[in-house]
């Protein structure tokens, strides 16, 4: 998990997730094209991506694409915030039976 948070705190890293999540299966050049870095510092986000597991690389034939994972932020998901769901959708059931038996009477 510290992986995933550390590379979730950097900006650009979560601009280059963005840009996969709008569309996925980008090579370095299509992503290089939105940010105003060197081809090698974005290199070196997307290989902190890949390690975090937040990404997945597949080579096609010499060209190496980029795909969103997002298996580990499901699992931040899982673990950290839907514990906070849990309350506001028993408050939401809580306050429909409220009404429903507003209703009725």
């Amino acid at each position: 998990m510290d992986k995933i948070f550390k590379a979730l705190a950097d900006k650009t890293r979560r601009q280059l997730l963005d840009r996969l999540y709008q569309q996925n299966g980008q090579t370095l050049n299509e992503l290089c094209g939105h940010l105003e870095m060197s081809r090698q510092a974005v290199t070196k986000h997307l290989y902190l991506l890949e390690e975090a597991g937040l990404i997945i690389v597949e080579w096609k034939g010499r060209t190496k694409v980029h795909y969103l994972n997002a298996e580990p932020i499901a699992q931040i998901y899982d673990r950290w915030l839907s514990k906070y769901d849990q309350h506001r959708v028993a408050v939401l059931q809580e306050l429909k039976s409220s009404l429903e038996g507003e209703k009725d009477e």
